[in-house]
């Protein structure tokens, strides 16, 4: 039995996959959404609120994951529900293999896995999240504005984080595993240029506390070998990113870091393989960011198709 061949192959639905299947249904691309989860929408549907994505002040996750879903439902997208066990590229087809056994092909493929915030893995983060546990300053910040809050991390995003929080915010605590930051140096001269701003070096966090809503940190100080609490209203982890880009490694180039090297254009190193949102290599990881490398990524597509006939 010949095996069908489709245009175009997405992994993954977060705001790129589901925006590029929009784009893709758009352009009359014969295309398959493989998805790992019931549910789409990616990480955004476990964000209480979002507050930042033009058009929809004060939507929750959930409702603008589901919206994204429609959209693509509405324009006659496939999807498919299943986990990706292995990708490659055959004789210019891209080809999935799926937990069950199932395998699919396309003239080209769009990964748009995303990627995972690295957890501290202490009591009350996963109770709190979204509750005053944030891992996206820009994100949720503004909703902190006048309060107390930490962030925890030594690198550059860590810092460019308190920076933006101590603009807003009434006091913001950093805490830090060891006696210097990580982050550029004119980073860590910006910062301390606050007042508002405390640094905790060689601490760490050992509970996040509170009842329906944050509202205070356990920490230790590593050196001293002693314990405190500390009252805020929110915490800020920002101990880095962790690509899914596990299955891909062994196709496309990726940095150090594990992220896919893609451009604006979203093109990777293998001629009809892009990558979109989060899981590529790019400065701002946020869901308009990842809707617009689900655009690009169809144009470059249709350039492809153009080209190969």
């Amino acid at each position: 039995m010949d095996k069908k061949i489709h245009d175009l192959m997405i992994i993954g639905s977060g705001p790129a996959g589901l925006t590029a299947s929009i784009y893709a249904a758009r352009a009359e691309l014969d295309t398959i959404v493989v998805e790992k989860a019931p549910m789409s929408g990616g990480q955004i549907i476990n964000t209480y609120e979002v507050d930042n994505y033009p058009g929809f002040p004060g939507i929750n996750g959930f409702d603008l994951g589901m919206k994204f879903r429609e959209h693509s439902d509405h324009l006659g997208a496939k999807h498919i529900i299943g986990e990706v066990k292995e990708f490659a590229v055959e004789d210019n087809l891209k080809k999935v293999v799926l937990e069950n056994g199932d395998e699919h092909y396309a003239k080209t493929a769009i990964i748009s896995t995303g990627a995972v915030y690295r957890k501290l893995n202490v009591k009350g983060e996963a109770e709190f999240s979204g509750m005053g546990v944030s891992y996206c300053a820009t994100c949720d910040g503004a909703f902190f504005r006048n309060r107390t809050v930490a962030v925890v991390g030594g690198g550059d995003v860590a810092v460019e984080d308190a920076i933006f929080l101590a603009r807003i915010c009434k006091k913001v605590y950093v805490i830090h595993r060891r006696d210097e930051f990580r982050a550029a140096k004119t980073l860590s001269t910006r910062l301390n240029q606050f007042e508002n701003v405390t640094i905790l070096w060689n601490h760490v966090v050992d509970e996040i506390k509170g009842n329906e809503k944050v509202e205070g940190l356990v920490v230790s100080d590593i050196v001293e070998n002693k314990q405190s609490e500390i009252e805020v209203d929110g915490v800020f982890v920002a101990v880095g990113m962790i690509p899914n880009s596990q299955l891909f490694v062994d196709t496309v180039a990726t940095n150090k870091q594990g992220y896919i090297i893609a451009d604006e254009m979203c093109e990777t190193n293998v001629p009809g393989v892009y990558a979109a949102g989060d899981i590529r290599t790019k400065e701002l990881r946020q869901i308009i960011t990842a809707a617009s490398d689900g655009a690009n990524a169809i144009t470059s597509v249709e350039r492809y198709l153009n080209s190969v006939g």
